[in-house]
């Protein structure tokens, strides 16, 4: 299933622009957060980037050619959020400090955040902005199918440089989430400082508490 434009020309009938917000990472075990925004506006082509869809559903090998045909195609950043602030914040502060990071950079004129998901855990950000909030929006809607493809393209390469600090954690293949090959390298080799450590205590305490 591709997305399309409908939910983004409508807001555009009372708004200059709409930012496309996801984020990537929010269940990993190791890295940062990071929230990826794209903005809409009367002047973006309305000629989606072919192939875009949720990031979910785009092969990994197809990934790069794609998300650079988004960023080619939107104004667009992304935000990060560290462990330390993860650890220090919780993840959902940290989701919001890295989102509205990166909505600064692209507000114009009257705004509205597209938001995926089913509630609005931008609320309290004091961006002078308002939202629309929308479940399979990184599904349905073009604008939030780039800003969550550029994310996660971003964090993944992220993550392929932390690999090479780290090997041994496979963090090229599984980007910091529970694989059972990465739960398994926590349990011998101990977290590194790319972990999240206070995710960790039921790994770290049973070595059969996933798998």
């Amino acid at each position: 299933m591709y997305p399309s434009l409908d939910v983004e020309k409508l807001l555009l009938e009372r708004y200059d622009t709409v930012i496309g917000v996801d984020e990537v990472g929010r269940g990993a075990l190791a890295g940062p957060v990071a929230v990826g925004a794209a903005a809409f506006t009367k002047a973006t082509s309305p000629q989606i980037p072919e192939k875009l869809r949720d990031s979910k559903a785009i092969a990994e090998a197809k990934r790069d050619g794609i998300a650079a045909l988004s960023r080619a195609w939107v104004s667009h950043a992304v935000g990060y959020s560290a462990v330390f602030e993860i650890e220090q914040n919780g993840i959902t502060k940290s989701l919001a400090d890295a989102a509205t990071g990166a909505i600064a950079q692209l507000i114009s004129g009257k705004t509205i955040v597209l938001l995926d998901g089913s509630h609005n855990w931008l609320q309290d950000s004091g961006l002078d902005v308002d939202y629309h909030v929308q479940v399979k929006a990184d599904r349905d809607c073009a604008i939030v199918s780039a800003a969550a493809l550029i994310a996660k393209v971003d964090r993944d390469q992220h993550m392929r440089l932390l690999h090479e600090e780290f090997p041994d954690y496979g963090w090229d293949g599984n980007k910091g989430y529970a694989s059972e090959s990465h739960i398994k390298a926590i349990q011998s080799l101990g977290p590194t400082r790319h972990h999240r450590v206070s995710w960790l205590s039921k790994i770290l305490a049973d070595a059969n508490s996933l798998f």
